[in-house]
């Protein structure tokens, strides 16, 4: 069934930490305190921070910050950020009809296309003020 990758995971529980301590920190304090991998991390925030969900602080007392309000970061804003797309619940989702072996025979592609649809859109709405 539909699963959130573990990067995904990983960066939902840093923007829920950066939002419940409000202040600047680093992956390798979020990695110490869930005790997640923290170069696996590292990568997901160096994504956030591309996308612009984070602010990256250099220097010393450098690490990362939310970037706005976790009520305006979407969940989907982050599962893009990190895997570019929101995989799919179906072959033909991910891959696209020409892969399906079944395509023109299929009964229950309609139906799958709506669950994916209510699963983006429930993505879409929650936001990570939500997580927290």
């Amino acid at each position: 069934m539909f699963k959130l990758s573990k990067k995904v995971e990983y960066g939902l529980i840093a923007l829920r930490h950066m939002a419940l301590v409000d202040t600047i920190t680093t992956a390798k304090e979020i990695a110490t305190h869930y005790q997640i991998p923290f170069d696996l991390l590292a990568k997901v925030m160096q994504k956030l921070a591309k996308t612009k969900i984070i602010i990256s602080h250099q220097g010393i007392r450098g690490g990362y910050k939310l970037a706005g309000s976790a009520n305006n970061i979407s969940v989907m804003s982050v599962i893009q950020a990190i895997e570019g797309h929101i995989p799919g619940i179906v072959q033909c989702i991910d891959e696209g009809l020409e892969n399906c072996s079944i395509h023109q025979n299929c009964t229950i592609r309609d139906p799958l296309h709506k669950v994916q649809k209510n699963l983006e859109s429930t993505f879409i709405n929650l936001k990570v003020s939500e997580i927290v």
